[in-house]
């Protein structure tokens, strides 16, 4: 499984690395990073149906997730990826809005990454 991680926050990237470590050695899981939501784009319109899976932080400068969100759900349905909203601010407004545009779950910061790891076997394993 191809999974895009939006975050602007670059130590981001380590953080899945490691706590996916053993998922990557075995090739369940193939992680890709992009650090703002124009870069999640660039990379959806160069590899449109390999990202499976995007996990995108909300709160982003210049694109939020929310836009990355609209813009996704937009234009990419055949098949359209599972986009999981992660924040640091688990308020209603933020859910509702996400889940609105289309959001097929919610997280919220720290990642709990043991169920994330739950969800990702029990409802997006192919």
């Amino acid at each position: 499984m191809k999974i895009l991680v939006v975050d602007d926050e670059q130590d981001v990237k380590s953080l899945f690395e490691q706590r996916f470590r053993k998922e990557i050695k075995d090739k369940e899981i193939h992680l890709v990073f992009a650090f703002s939501g124009e870069e999640a784009l660039l990379f959806m319109n160069k590899h449109e149906h390999e990202a499976v899976l995007i996990l995108s932080d909300i709160n982003m400068p210049g694109m939020s997730g929310l836009d990355l969100l609209k813009n996704i759900k937009k234009n990419y349905d055949k098949p359209s990826p599972i986009v999981m909203m992660i924040t640091a601010y688990g308020d209603d407004e933020n859910y509702n809005e996400a889940m609105s545009l289309g959001a097929d779950d919610f997280l919220t910061k720290p990642v709990d990454f043991n169920q994330l790891k739950e969800k990702l076997k029990n409802k997006y394993h192919d």
